[in-house]
């Protein structure tokens, strides 16, 4: 009978791995598409969120995405598409969902300073300043967290 290794463990953790990794880099989610019961994007442009959260005085929380990224793959998979999450930013937040290589999310982008995707804001409508902002993978419970001190606080 063979011996188990630590040569045998790591060469498996590496095969998991890289069995995930390519299965991210060929899972293409449609970013256009909400999650029935997760996050409901804003399907128009970002001056129209402005104005939706300016008149329904609500903070707005945007997403700037990349397609080839994995953890934003992993975020409209896993995330976005949960009902806690759906449940709390709709209530709560006016959602956008922008991708920071294409069209007027270049600018988006480049105006709200993204340096990593995905990179997470909440924006007060009025000075359309961030109020916080957070980059990478987050889980539903981590991201309702990000989200729920501006909430408390009455930022």
């Amino acid at each position: 009978m063979k011996k188990f290794t630590t040569n045998h463990f790591i060469t498996g953790v590496l095969i998991l791995f890289l069995a995930a990794f390519i299965g991210l880099k060929f899972y293409e989610p449609d970013f256009e598409e909400d999650a029935e019961g997760g996050i409901q994007f804003h399907k128009g442009s970002f001056k129209e969120a402005v104005e939706q959260a300016r008149e329904e005085d609500k903070l707005i929380f945007m997403d700037v995405y990349a397609t080839w990224c994995g953890p934003c793959k992993m975020l409209k998979l896993n995330t976005f598409s949960t009902e806690s999450a759906g449940d709390f930013f709709n209530q709560n937040f006016i959602n956008l969902s922008i991708d920071g290589e294409k069209g007027h999310g270049i600018k988006i982008a480049r105006t709200y300073g993204v340096e990593a995707y995905p990179s997470l804001f909440i924006i007060d409508p009025h000075t359309l300043k961030p109020v916080e902002k957070t980059t990478g993978f987050k889980t539903s419970g981590q991201l309702i967290s990000f989200a729920e001190k501006h909430l408390a606080a009455g930022s």
